[in-house]
């Protein structure tokens, strides 16, 4: 094998072990826009609750979903591999792929036709991307393009990242940086002066409970849609403050 041929062949290799497909997941059908921003990312603040997504580490790679894929916020912070196909005019040459991570939900518009700027409209399967992501698939000229999307694991650095928010009995956490499947199906919270207690889906990745956690050092149990549980123990000291974010354990790529 020539020199050519080695190098070819490892960034061949080296791009799949990047990227994790899930087993046996197919290529779908869909279609994607970008959102005409200034900083090549999403807006700051979307359906996901996770905000400045240049701080979650979401912004110039994130992407909203439409009705049919977004299943009411669930499936937020969750990776998709996207490519443009069957365009010579739009697709970028070779159909490369981008991972974007689920940051926002791109909301229906019933007054314009699926085919005409209802592009989000149920059941239309959708990604509203990036601009920076995007760019990496198609031309910026494009209004939409038709696109390939998969299933993929989340590759995070550091660990999962518990934002603190609420009041006295009303505690709230933003989950966010998800390693893996990216999408947290269940959350359990243990004071230390507490049991483990089960969290509710408040919205996006917001997990509440009506309990008054205050100068007790915090632990979170986070289960996964694969089903796999991580406990992070002692996340937060006992002097939390809301506003404050820390960083807990991972899951990992196998």
């Amino acid at each position: 094998m020539g020199a050519l041929q080695s190098t070819l062949l490892y960034l061949i290799l080296l791009h799949s072990c990047k990227i994790f497909a899930y087993k046996d997941q197919e290529w779908k059908k869909a279609t994607a826009t970008f959102a005409k921003d200034s900083e090549g990312s999403l807006v700051t603040e979307g359906a996901c609750g996770y905000g400045d997504l240049h701080k979650a580490s979401y912004g110039k790679h994130s992407a909203g979903l439409s009705t049919m894929l977004f299943n009411r916020g669930s499936i937020c912070g969750a990776c998709y591999e996207i490519r443009c196909v069957d365009h010579i005019l739009w697709c970028v040459m070779g159909s490369p792929s981008v991972v974007v991570t689920v940051t926002d939900f791109c909301a229906p518009n019933y007054g314009l036709s699926v085919d005409y700027g209802g592009w989000c409209n149920f059941p239309r399967e959708h990604f509203e991307m990036s601009k920076t992501a995007f760019a990496e698939i198609a031309k910026n000229k494009a209004d939409i393009v038709p696109v390939q999307y998969r299933r993929v694991k989340c590759e995070r650095s550091g660990g999962m990242r518990f934002t603190m928010s609420g009041g006295s009995h009303f505690y709230q956490v933003l989950i966010s940086n998800v390693g893996v499947d990216g999408e947290v199906i269940a959350v359990k919270v243990k004071g230390s002066r507490t049991g483990w207690i089960p969290m509710a889906r408040n919205w996006g990745q917001n997990w509440h409970c009506n309990v008054n956690f205050q100068n007790q050092p915090l632990s979170f149990e986070v289960t996964i849609s694969s089903g796999k549980t991580l406990t992070s123990y002692n996340v937060a000291p006992a002097k939390w403050m809301f506003g404050q974010t820390f960083e807990g354990k991972q899951f990992q790529n196998e």
